[in-house]
């Protein structure tokens, strides 16, 4: 890939965005190889966490404002093929049957705002600044972030960053609700590194169902929720994961997850 750098160690993926010197600005090349990666995590059994980050010092500014989007050098016929596209990219990861996460340094800032927000987690560097800037480029949200903003943050305060598209701080991400934790700089490795061995190490198929079970409450009833637990959870029950898990508690050992 030219835009995207894929690593694999340890049953963790990382994906990294891979144009620096562009501060990550995704163009129609990266939002088609990101699908492609995505693909690759999603179908690969031995990834039990996807890990999102950019190259250089900075997650991503956002679409770049600079590749064709009209005209005869766009490979897109209309403009709504192309968000179609992007849309297809965002759905993929926010479906991802495994754990994902947000390694985010720098900027995150318009779409690369919304792909850390479409990540299980979001873990930031205390130089990281994120923004729904749409609007001052005469843009509305999209990737996903007007759906992904109001049930992270609260309606008003999700009409807030959007209207405005002000810069905010990681700590204040915080308190928000879209960052998990803020450490230093030289810090955040050893914390990705530290959660994604924590996932890695619990069940794959119990959390691949949990992930899709929280993802689904907002737009389903609460017998709806009861009926899908009570699937899920015998799906649990009979898997070797559960076995593995009381044989672990009665021998008094950590349990060995294989999904």
């Amino acid at each position: 890939m030219e835009t995207v750098e894929l690593h694999t160690a340890n049953g963790v993926m990382t994906i990294a965005m891979n144009r620096p010197d562009r501060k990550n600005a995704i163009n129609n090349l990266m939002w088609t190889e990101l699908l492609q990666a995505f693909s690759i995590a999603e179908l690969d059994d031995s990834v039990r966490v996807v890990v999102l980050t950019g190259k250089g010092g900075n997650f991503s500014s956002g679409a770049d404002l600079s590749d064709p989007v009209r005209g005869e050098e766009s490979p897109y016929r209309h403009q709504l093929i192309r968000m179609r596209r992007i849309g297809s990219t965002i759905a993929a990861l926010h479906n991802l049957n495994k754990p994902t996460m947000a390694k985010v340094e720098g900027v995150a800032i318009g779409a690369g705002f919304a792909l850390a927000l479409g990540c299980d987690l979001v873990l930031a560097s205390l130089d990281a600044v994120f923004s729904a800037i749409f609007s001052k480029r005469g843009l509305s949200p999209d990737s996903g972030s007007s759906w992904l903003l109001p049930r992270i943050v609260g309606l008003q305060k999700a009409k807030e960053l959007a209207f405005f598209g002000d810069f905010i701080k990681a700590e204040e991400g915080v308190n928000l609700g879209f960052v998990n934790r803020v450490v230093g700089n030289d810090e955040l490795d050893a914390l990705v590194e530290e959660w994604s061995a924590k996932l890695r190490d619990r069940p794959p198929i119990a959390l691949s169902m949990t992930k899709k079970l929280l993802n689904a409450s907002f737009a389903a009833s609460f017998n709806d929720v009861l009926e899908s637990e009570a699937t899920v959870q015998a799906v649990n029950l009979y898997s070797s994961d559960t076995e593995e898990a009381i044989r672990a508690f009665m021998e008094k050992r950590p349990p060995r997850f294989e999904g």
